[in-house]
């Protein structure tokens, strides 16, 4: 299996809602038998009723997963206008922007069936042109 991700699929409640919603953060999406597609770089969100997602993956509707969907940016300052447009878009801020630990800079919000996005800048983990995120080399010290 190659280490990647090609689609990341989110059930929802109220197809319409969430469409609407990742529509108002400015995101551009195709609806195909209840199914709404975003490309994303290089893979795709996946917008589906969340009792059909349980229904295919085989697990009871429990609500939402227990994960974070996470987009890196190129600076402090897209993290913040990121943030300003989910909170106009009608999302809760769940962690406003902050320094982290790594020595970046992130805050969280929540799409409207809970969703955890962090929106983050990582001097640690540079963008491609494309915005490729490419996940540096652990075992290698940094370079001084």
């Amino acid at each position: 299996m190659e280490q990647r991700i090609s689609l990341v699929t989110l059930g929802v409640t109220d197809l319409p809602r969430a469409r609407a919603f990742y529509e108002r953060l400015g995101w551009r999406g195709q609806e195909v038998e209840e199914t709404v597609f975003f490309q994303a770089g290089g893979l795709a969100l996946v917008l589906w009723g969340r009792q059909k997602l349980a229904a295919d993956a085989g697990v009871p509707d429990t609500g939402p997963g227990a994960m974070t969907l996470a987009q890196n940016v190129r600076s402090r300052a897209e993290v913040d206008a990121i943030l300003a447009t989910a909170a106009e878009a009608g999302t809760r801020i769940t962690r406003p922007a902050a320094d982290t630990f790594y020595g970046g800079y992130a805050g969280c919000f929540t799409d409207p069936d809970g969703h955890v996005w962090e929106i983050a800048w990582n001097p640690g983990f540079p963008l491609a042109d494309d915005g490729t995120l490419t996940v540096p080399d652990f075992d290698t010290p940094p370079s001084t």
